[in-house]
């Protein structure tokens, strides 16, 4: 497809009403959070060191805070904090995404809070130069977990599914859904300790304008595979 025929596409979309999302409930807690230092590693699909990092989360009153940090070869952050409540139910309250240097296609600093649905989209190419800021609102849903996806997985019961949403920043805010659905287990080693892993399957539900648009420009996302689920060991209290 052309870029002008592309273009002229994604303009027809944009003035195409979006439909309203359904109520969703959120997911209920079965294991709370707690403090929290996790070494994390990224790797190609053929086992390439490409980024290193940290998961580091705190309690702060009745608030989780959590952040994701990884530090790419070539000096590149990404940069991901939540804050989450754990009152029966998980709720995400704020979020913030920092995304700097090269291996990005340009600088971007996303915020959004849930009390005031507004969220802030910065952007900084790094072929001119040049700022973009998109500012908005949006309601989001009960079940809204914009970087909650693995802790939702562990507090799912077992062999469920379920379908939450997220917000995709286009740069504009876009409700989509995700859908966290099981796919067998495995065996993997923590240490020298042989555990069972639930195998997740992450599907995104895009909605048919979206996935139209994505199908006939060629970028429709892929589903995403994880094994982030080792089953309790005995003894772990469930709420």
């Amino acid at each position: 497809m052309s870029p002008a025929k592309l273009a002229t596409l994604l303009a027809f979309a944009a003035g195409a009403p979006w439909p309203t999302p359904a109520a969703a409930d959120p997911v209920p807690v079965r294991y709370e959070e707690g403090i929290t230092h996790g070494f994390l590693v990224l790797r190609t699909l053929k086992g390439e060191l490409i980024a290193s990092g940290d998961l580091l989360q705190a309690i702060r009153g009745a608030e989780v805070h959590s952040r994701m940090v990884f530090v790419f070869k070539d000096g590149s952050t990404w940069d991901e904090t939540v804050v989450f409540t754990q009152e029966r139910v998980f709720t995400m309250q704020r979020y913030r995404l920092l995304q700097r240097g090269p291996v990005f296609p340009e600088d971007t600093e996303i915020s959004m809070a849930r009390a005031t649905g507004k969220y802030r989209v910065q952007i900084i190419s790094h072929a001119t130069g040049r700022e973009e800021v998109h500012e908005g609102t949006i309601a989001l849903p009960a079940d809204t977990y914009n970087g909650m996806v693995l802790t939702v997985a562990k507090n799912l019961g077992r062999g469920k599914s379920e379908t939450v949403h997220l917000i995709a920043f286009t740069p504009a805010a876009r409700l989509i859904r995700l859908e966290l659905a099981p796919a067998g287990e495995h065996e993997v080693l923590v240490g020298e300790l042989a555990k069972s892993a639930i195998h997740y399957v992450f599907k995104p539900r895009l909605g048919a304008w979206l996935t139209f648009i994505s199908s006939v420009a060629g970028r429709a996302p892929p589903r995403l595979r994880r094994l982030d689920r080792h089953r309790r060991p005995a003894g772990v209290r469930a709420l």
